[in-house]
C-alpha cells in the first residue's frame, strides 16, 4: 500500500527537479516546463494531504492550480512564439526586449 509519504517524497522529488531546471537552463521553454513540475509537485502534495486528512478542500485547490497552470501555458507559450518571430531565438540570455 503506498503512504502518503511516498507521494510526499514523490513530489519533492518533482518539485527538487524543477527548481533544477529552472535555475540551470537557458531554454525557455524547458523552463516553462520545469515551472509546470513544481506546480504539479504542489498538486501532489495537495492531493496527499488532502486524503490524509479526509478533507477534500486540498483537491479543490489542486484544480484551481491546475486551471492557472493551463492558463500560464497558453499565455507563455504565446509570448514564446511573439518572441521567436522578433528576436528568432528561444535562448533566455538573448532576449533583452523590454531593456532601454
Amino acid at each position: 500500500m503506498v503512504g502518503t509519504g511516498d507521494y510526499l517524497i514523490l513530489a519533492a522529488a518533482l518539485f527538487t527537479i524543477g527548481v533544477i531546471g529552472v535555475l540551470t537552463r537557458r531554454n525557455i521553454i524547458i523552463i516553462f516546463m520545469s515551472i509546470e513540475l513544481i506546480l504539479n509537485a504542489v498538486n501532489i502534495n495537495l492531493v496527499a494531504f488532502s486524503m490524509y486528512w479526509q478533507h477534500f478542500t486540498g483537491q479543490i485547490y489542486a484544480l484551481f492550480v491546475i486551471t492557472v497552470a493551463a492558463a500560464e501555458a497558453a499565455v507563455g507559450l504565446g509570448i514564446i512564439i511573439a518572441l521567436f518571430r522578433n528576436k528568432e531565438t528561444i535562448n533566455a540570455d538573448e532576449i533583452d526586449l523590454l531593456k532601454w
